[in-house]
């Protein structure tokens, strides 16, 4: 089973297309990940330079509007701009927490329709303010949906749940079973992203997600899966902390990201064979 990490342009955009994939190439990243409003460059164009400098893509989209039909309407549209680029698999924002279950699971079926016909698998980002927003949430969907896979980026439940998530196993147990794909931020309890996964007062919230990520990279193995892709994604400010008055960021973001490149790479290869 081949590791696949990916590098965000999240905290790189005002980095023109090529040179951001000449830097992911060159600092070791295997593949992008890139939002594609923010992406200027045609299908063909992304294809052929992604080609050309050896990497993977995964394309970025979001579900938007005020009412689930809306919803619907723009994850089919962007969806279907995303297969465009024959991306490797395609990240989504879905839904809202402030619609029902029922109706997230609307937008949910929608999508599902989606990767069926066009074959590229839609991992959906758990997320705040979205369908998956808590684990308790995403159980409820994945319960209801045993085909639909996540994006696992649990910095965000151990926010919502001001925790560790140690008294939310069960939900942790479906949530890693179902995940294809990993955002390896690191959260806390009180906010998405600590400051520097490097600082020892970390150290707790740094390896309890190693742990999960080992889980999913385990259950990828045991399954026979062709590829595990994560990307270790760290945002500018306001997610970066950054100092009053100046805004200035309290770590340097590539740095954090290419030192979790190479700690995913030592945790996470040696589980990346399959059991014999």
């Amino acid at each position: 089973m081949r590791l696949i990490i990916t590098r965000s342009k999240w905290d790189l955009d005002a980095l023109p297309f090529e040179d951001f994939l000449v830097y992911a190439r060159g600092a070791g990243f295997d593949g992008t990940e890139i939002h594609l409003p923010s992406l200027h460059a045609s299908p063909e164009e992304c294809r052929a330079l992604h080609e050309k400098h050896g990497l993977t893509f995964v394309a970025m989209i979001t579900s938007e509007g005020s009412t689930v039909e809306e919803h619907c309407r723009s994850i089919e549209e962007r969806y279907r701009a995303a297969v465009r680029y024959r991306p490797l698999l395609v990240n989504c924002h879905t839904g809202r927490d402030i619609f029902t279950r029922d109706e997230n699971l609307r937008i949910f079926r929608t999508a599902r329709a989606l990767e069926k016909e066009a074959g590229i698998t839609i991992c959906h980002e758990t997320h705040r303010g979205r369908a998956t927003y808590s684990a308790i949430a995403t159980r409820e969907v994945l319960e209801a949906m045993p085909e639909l896979r996540i994006n696992a980026d649990f910095s965000h439940w151990c926010c919502v749940h001001e925790s560790l998530l140690h008294d939310q196993e069960d939900a942790m147990t479906l949530a890693i079973a179902r995940a294809s794909y990993i955002h390896a931020r690191v959260g806390h309890m009180e906010g998405p992203q600590v400051n520097d996964p490097r600082a020892p007062e970390w150290n707790a919230e740094v390896e309890r997600h190693m742990q999960w990520w080992e889980r999913i990279a385990a259950d990828h193995a045991r399954r026979g899966a062709p590829f595990l892709a994560v990307c270790p994604e760290f945002g500018p400010a306001p997610y970066m902390p950054a100092l009053p008055f100046t805004r200035q960021p309290v770590t340097d973001i590539r740095e954090i990201v290419i030192h979790m490149m190479h700690q995913l790479r030592r945790r996470l290869q040696p589980l990346c064979l399959p059991v014999s």
